[in-house]
């Protein structure tokens, strides 16, 4: 039966859905916020803060904790690493399952597939804060879940939706790169997948992404498409030659997760199709 879960970052876009889909699936729950409060967020907490994570996870006394927070700056090291050992640490003080959400970004892209086993070697200090932050996890408590995912996005608050939309518009200077390669999945399908892993006892890894490998700039034309933009208007570019050095073909490999789980992965293809044109090949310029 559900108890009480703790989401932090409950007023982001993964979070949010966390703890509306947790509400509404019978648990008391408690969401943290770092500044605005929003509709979700019950609790301010700023996860950096040890002494703060401490407090507020012994006031609230969850039975799961959804560790969803995430800096404001990707570059935060002290948000993304150490927050998530406070957290971990804390969880495990009260005897809380913990759920914790790390990234794709761990990886390189150097051997394209990666599955659960495969060892991190991030080249960038956001993947290696959140390598740093997996490895906290895994020491202090053997038994929780982390689980790597990829783009989240599907419901227009993710935040290559929010990107494509600005790029579109002319609202910001830019381009979606084309040889960078990911595996989206809807926040929904994730918040589903985190909810089940907050009861199934699953220790270690999991892989949760969808089944579509895209480029960011063909996700982009598919956002653009559903959102009645105009795909010309969004720009197209090379992260090799603008930003060298970033991961580019990343897929991680969710055969475990797809066996292990209820709910159904769905690709960016499928979630991203405009109402009314769904199915396999309905836009072939973002098919293969």
């Amino acid at each position: 039966m559900p108890g009480r879960m703790m989401v932090t970052g409950a007023t982001g876009s993964l979070g949010r859905s966390v703890a509306r889909r947790a509400r509404a699936a019978g648990w008391d729950v408690v969401g943290t916020y770092f500044a605005d409060p929003a509709d979700t967020g019950d609790e301010q907490l700023d996860i950096r803060d040890r002494s703060a994570v401490h407090q507020t996870v012994r006031r609230v006394r969850p039975d799961v904790v959804v560790h969803a927070a995430t800096g404001r700056d990707r570059n935060d090291w002290a948000a993304t690493a150490d927050g998530a050992a406070h957290v971990a640490v804390a969880a495990a003080a009260v005897r809380a399952r913990l759920v914790h959400v790390s990234s794709d970004a761990v990886f390189s892209g150097r051997d394209v597939h990666y599955d659960e086993d495969a060892a991190p070697d991030p080249v960038n200090r956001y993947g290696s804060a959140k390598a740093a932050a997996e490895t906290a996890v895994r020491a202090v408590d053997p038994g929780a879940a982390v689980v790597r995912t990829s783009i989240i996005l599907g419901d227009g608050r993710g935040a290559h939706e929010l990107l494509t939309h600005a790029l579109a518009r002319g609202r910001i200077r830019g381009a979606l790169f084309t040889d960078e390669i990911r595996k989206p999945v809807h926040g929904a399908d994730l918040a589903d997948a985190l909810l089940e892993l907050a009861v199934n006892g699953y220790r270690g890894v999991l892989n949760v992404a969808g089944p579509d490998a895209v480029s960011r700039y063909d996700l982009g034309l598919l956002v653009a498409r559903r959102d009645g933009l105009d795909p010309a208007s969004i720009p197209a570019a090379r992260s090799a030659e603008v930003q060298p050095g970033r991961p580019t073909d990343v897929r991680l490999t969710t055969r475990r997760a797809e066996s292990l789980l209820r709910v159904r992965l769905r690709g960016a293809r499928e979630f991203l199709a405009p109402a009314g044109l769904t199915g396999p090949g309905w836009d072939r310029r973002t098919s293969g």
